[in-house]
């Protein structure tokens, strides 16, 4: 079941402040993998998938947020499960990535490390689902790169945010031949961002899931394109209030 992708970038601000986002996204032939599978935090992303150990990706992170690098952390996780061989386990920090892919996990399985990435996959048709969504992801990455605002759907230099292009590898991959098991219709997606910096309110594009449909990659894609539009439309909502407000007291 499953194949996700799990990423690190660093952007500098208008402001000239530099930061850091993480973010993973994962889809299944099953329903609600968005409960079960991707974890991520300020300073971590973890994917938790085959036969799920969802510890696995929640103490993952914690121990990431206490300054335990993402090897170290999810290795110790799995040295002390025993059910290891029957799992996939991926994920990224600041500086590293971390890939494992047990020897009792059913074809086509694998995993890939890339720059500041990991890919991982069971089930599936075969290993070019993983190469196509590693290559769409580094078609569309953008490092060191320059954001308008940690919320802004588009960034300066035009590139589609993180949450965006994680949903459009994943859909690479599912184009490719996805999840081998055609007898399940009832699937699932989900994407989760998250960076260090500092917002009032969490853009709702960055924390999405599509828990059982027939189209979930077309799902999560249009879900996130409404919430896009929502959160514009909230943010000129109240932009248009404060400006009336201000307008008032100035009377």
């Amino acid at each position: 079941m499953t194949f996700s992708i799990c990423v690190h970038e660093t952007y500098e601000t208008p402001a000239g402040e530099t930061h850091d986002r993480f973010g993973v996204a994962v889809t299944t032939r099953l329903p609600g993998v968005g409960t079960l599978c991707p974890f991520a935090s300020e300073n971590g992303a973890v994917a938790t998938q085959s036969l799920v150990n969802v510890d696995l990706g929640r103490r993952g992170i914690e121990y990431v947020d206490d300054g335990l690098a993402v090897d170290d952390a999810l290795e110790a996780l799995l040295n002390a499960d025993d059910g290891a061989p029957q799992r996939q386990l991926h994920g990224v920090d600041a500086d590293a990535t971390f890939a494992f892919s047990g020897d009792e996990c059913r074809g086509w399985y694998g995993h890939l490390e890339g720059d500041h990435y990991t890919v991982a996959g069971n089930l599936l048709t075969g290993e070019a689902v993983l190469e196509e969504t590693a290559s769409t992801y580094e078609t569309d990455a953008v490092h060191e790169t320059t954001d308008d605002t940690a919320g802004s759907p588009r960034n300066r230099n035009g590139a589609d945010p993180l949450a965006k292009r994680l949903i459009e590898a994943l859909a690479a991959g599912h184009l490719e031949g996805g999840d081998k098991r055609e007898e399940l219709p009832i699937q699932s997606a989900a994407v989760v961002v998250e960076t260090t910096e500092p917002n009032d309110v969490t853009p709702p594009y960055n924390d999405l899931r599509v828990d059982a449909t027939a189209t979930p990659i077309a799902d999560l894609q249009e879900t996130y394109d409404l919430a896009v539009q929502g959160y514009e439309d909230t943010l000129a909502r109240y932009e248009d209030d404060e400006e009336d407000s201000m307008d008032e007291a100035a009377e």
